[in-house]
């Protein structure tokens, strides 16, 4: 069986699904709402996440993109016109593939300062994934697959049945999702001085990140200069008592 056959009849199943048909229009709904937000203040001309310190790394690049002027302005009618076109039957197609790109390119940046946000920036990604795969039967012609027939599609088989197995990849996903980013750096920045200060207690260098967070919130250096600080410093080993092997801390 061709890939592009398999696909075609799991899209059908898909689209005739009324639980999977409510996922996606609860999607549309859900990230249509966070880029007209975060659009919309950018067209104000306001700075995006105001109470986030110009001296965290996030907030380094978004005061930096604040005063780009037009193009400031010009993300944000993207994201909006990206919000309206996917709650739009006739245009939902066009709205996710404007949308995917630019929470790509805010997953990664999310990511690469180790911002609070990547957990919810990766799911808006993999909520964008699923639409466009919501939209196969209309996409499928550019994907280096070959088609069957260009001219028919898969008959859509209607169902109500809950999809159990689904939803429960959906719910794993997420899990994995906030395990992984819980585990992922052994350091983070945080929204602010308190929040990196807090994080400090579980670290394996505790002073180390202390001044890690100074470093980040009150000197405002660049944070892999600050992080290059915090990897100088050695773990410190405990020695247990009546044993002559060093135990790490961590």
């Amino acid at each position: 069986m061709r890939v592009s056959t398999t696909l075609d009849q799991l899209h059908s199943l898909a689209k005739g699904n009324k639980w999977m048909q409510l996922f996606a229009t609860f999607n549309r709904i859900m990230l249509a709402a966070g880029f007209f937000i975060a659009g919309s203040v950018k067209i104000m001309g306001e700075r995006f996440a105001s109470g986030l310190s110009s001296n965290q790394p996030m907030g380094h690049y978004l005061e930096a993109l604040h005063h780009t002027g037009y193009y400031y302005t010009f993300i944000g009618i993207l994201q909006v016109a990206a919000a309206i076109l996917l709650l739009i039957p006739r245009t939902r197609l066009l709205g996710a593939l404007i949308y995917f790109p630019i929470i790509l390119n805010i997953c990664i940046l999310a990511y690469a300062v180790r911002f609070e946000g990547t957990r919810i920036t990766t799911l808006m990604a993999f909520a964008n994934l699923y639409l466009l795969g919501w939209d196969y039967d209309r996409l499928k012609f550019i994907l280096p697959f070959k088609q069957k027939n260009s001219y028919t599609t898969q008959p859509e088989i209607r169902s109500n049945k809950f999809p159990l197995v689904f939803f429960g990849g959906v719910f794993a996903t997420i899990a994995a999702v906030i395990v992984i980013n819980q585990f992922i750096y052994d350091i983070r920045p945080g929204n602010s001085l308190m929040e990196c200060n807090n994080g400090c207690t579980g670290n394996a260098k505790p002073e180390a990140c202390k001044v890690f967070c100074d470093c980040v919130h009150n000197l405002g250096k660049p944070m892999d200069s600050c992080l290059a600080q915090y990897d100088k410093v050695p773990v410190k080993t405990i020695q247990p008592s009546g044993t002559g092997n060093p135990k790490h801390s961590r």
